[in-house]
């Protein structure tokens, strides 16, 4: 037997770097492709820009447990009623039933969406109660959908987003702050916590989590100041903090209040005149317009 012919073993040995190599390479492929794949499967499936077929938004009003889905029917809608696609309207129950789902995200979206469609009196009449919505984000939208209705109903709700939105303790207890003034605020950031077990234990005690009570924003905005200092006991209902208005609600309210602003509305539109931190020169000029406006519609015509 030839001592140097190759054996079983060494062939082994010899396939197995190749091997390997190969492997390795493989995995850093599958690696890159979930790099790549993953994201733009996420973004598929929450981008609200992504046509669906009326099978799919059938399907989603039927199915009441993916509230995001339904966001998604109601951004498509919006687009459609945008394009003039006359189509949509064979939705509008589900979308005035919608206006009183106790998800406060679909109300929210609904209550801009049926604004779109100012010839749809079913929408008219399903915006005026959203008023009194327990969001505010709910009644923001409702006011400005009713402008477009001409109808100025939701007038206080309009000219309250020119203002500080004061936040309230959601009960009695410790109050543990977690922002400093400047912090950017969106709907649902956590801004504080009220411990209700008196020792000031709350943030980051697993033990006493479900005894602590989180404060969370309602509308967006950027934190002005606290009320009340960190470590001090608030009541249920106590302003604790006021939140400057943001830019995009600035905005808003200034082109609804164009339309219908009085005028005792000035001083709130003449803070925007003058500029606000952090916004830009482009709300100071629709300040002005709406300044004009209102004293325009204010003056006698002689």
């Amino acid at each position: 037997m030839n001592s140097s012919a190759p054996t079983s073993a060494h062939l082994d040995a010899a396939k197995s770097p190749k091997s390997f190599g190969g492997r390795w390479a493989l995995g850093i492929v599958v690696l890159t492709l979930c790099f790549v794949v993953m994201p733009f499967l996420f973004w598929n499936a929450t981008w609200f820009g992504r046509p669906i077929t009326d099978a799919q938004i059938s399907k989603a009003l039927a199915d009441r447990s993916h509230p995001r889905e339904i966001q998604h029917v109601l951004s498509q809608f919006e687009t459609r009623i945008e394009r003039g696609d006359t189509s949509v309207r064979k939705w509008y129950p589900q979308m005035v039933a919608l206006s009183k789902d106790p998800i406060d995200e679909i109300r929210v979206t609904d209550a801009w969406v049926m604004g779109q469609d100012n010839t749809a009196p079913e929408f008219h009449q399903a915006l005026l109660p959203m008023l009194n919505d327990p969001n505010p984000m709910v009644q923001r939208n409702a006011a400005l959908s009713l402008v477009r209705f001409q109808d100025d109903s939701g007038h206080a709700q309009i000219v309250s987003m020119l203002q500080p939105y004061l936040m309230n303790a959601p009960r009695t207890g410790l109050l543990i702050t977690r922002l400093r003034p400047g912090d950017v605020v969106n709907p649902g950031t956590l801004v504080a916590h009220i411990d209700t077990t008196g020792n000031g234990s709350a943030a980051g005690n697993s033990s006493e989590a479900g005894k602590s009570n989180e404060v969370r924003a309602k509308v967006p905005g950027t934190v002005d100041h606290w009320l009340v200092q960190t470590g001090v006991t608030v009541s249920t209902g106590q302003p604790i903090l006021a939140l400057a208005p943001n830019e995009s609600m600035a905005w808003e309210a200034l082109r609804a209040l164009f339309l219908t602003g009085r005028q005792e509305d000035l001083p709130y539109v003449n803070t925007f005149i003058r500029g606000a931190d952090g916004m830009s020169p482009q709300v100071g000029a629709q300040a002005q317009a709406t300044a004009r406006a209102i004293h325009d519609r204010q003056t006698p015509r002689p």
